[in-house]
């Protein structure tokens, strides 16, 4: 399952109390002030780990928050700070606050960022001693930690991204190279979420294909998914434009597709990319003379798929 957006709170931790306080010893009747300082509080951080994928633990956890700082004690002795949290993030995640401002783009191994700072702790009333006033009841409590609501969202990070219309065999083109196993079936939309699957293109060669939810015209404009799949086309350095040979037009299925990818960013069709052809186990190569491809291919009986891979790699290297 790939959930791909949520809205979650965060809390850094409130910074410790000073406090009041006045040394007592034997033999010492007039002791000075010694209250301690307080705890920093935790910070919150975001960090990108590569062992997740989706945003799903963020559907059942919407509340994070850091450990406040200690209150200081007698002696001068400072309160122990608050551990900071450390939010983990599948890389590809967009950090934005509730106006729709990106605040951090993680895509990173490793990647930290800070989200939300902790209070100081307060002074102590020994910090309050003068010449004219030895004996302080002053002190200062802890400064309360920043907090935000933000919204998460999930841009895939995949090499090759599968774009076509519903129905035009992307699922099952994605099942023959990988180990994904997508829902495949005879009508359109059944994939709804994207799907990623590793390609093995050799001995330690590898590359990451994803199978995106099928365009329609008007995507760029909200219809059909949408918004919500084109955005994950922006990270993949890659495009297969998978077009159903069958098609009673696959020409302007082509001119559909590119229309959709140009409308929402212009930039996406300079990447590197190849119309293939797919179910081609169902047509004769004349019966499609007129339509222009770069590979023919069938999931069904394998036909061009290891060109396909082939050429994909090629292009991927080219693209480094």
């Amino acid at each position: 399952m790939l959930i791909d957006q949520a809205k979650i709170f965060i809390k850094a931790g409130d910074g410790g109390s000073g406090i009041l306080s006045f040394r007592r010893e034997k033999f010492v009747p007039k002791g000075g002030p010694d209250g301690g300082d307080g705890g920093k509080g935790g910070d919150v951080y975001f960090q990108v780990d590569w062992s997740l994928n989706t945003l799903l633990e963020f559907r059942y956890k919407k509340h994070f928050k850091a450990q406040k700082g200690k209150p200081g004690s007698g002696a001068l002795k400072t309160g122990k700070s608050g551990d900071d949290l450390y939010i983990p993030v599948p890389p590809g995640t967009t950090v934005k606050d509730i106006s729709g401002e990106v605040l951090a783009d993680l895509v990173e191994e490793g990647q930290i960022w800070l989200a939300a700072k902790g209070g100081r702790g307060g002074r102590g009333n020994a910090h309050f001693a003068t010449p004219t006033n030895r004996a302080p009841r002053r002190y200062q409590p802890g400064e309360v930690g920043e907090e935000d609501t933000l919204n998460l969202e999930l841009k895939l990070l995949a090499d090759v991204g599968l774009v076509g219309l519903p129905n035009a065999g992307k699922s099952t083109l994605l099942s023959r190279l990988s180990n994904a196993r997508p829902k495949i079936a005879d009508y359109p939309f059944t994939t709804l979420e994207p799907h990623l699957g590793i390609v093995s293109a050799g001995e330690h060669k590898s590359f990451v294909m994803a199978d995106l939810p099928g365009l329609i015209e008007g995507a760029h404009a909200g219809k059909g998914l949408g918004l919500r799949f084109l955005k994950h086309i922006e990270r993949t350095r890659v495009l297969v434009i998978l077009i159903d040979i069958t098609s009673s037009d696959p020409e302007r299925d082509v001119e559909t597709l590119e229309t959709e990818l140009r409308e929402y960013d212009p930039s996406v069709l300079t990447r590197p990319r190849l119309v293939v052809a797919s179910k081609g186990d169902l047509i004769t190569p004349d019966e499609v003379s007129t339509f222009r491809y770069d590979l023919r291919i069938s999931s069904v009986n394998g036909e061009g798929l290891q060109e396909l891979i082939y050429r994909l790699w090629t292009l991927l290297r080219e693209a480094e």
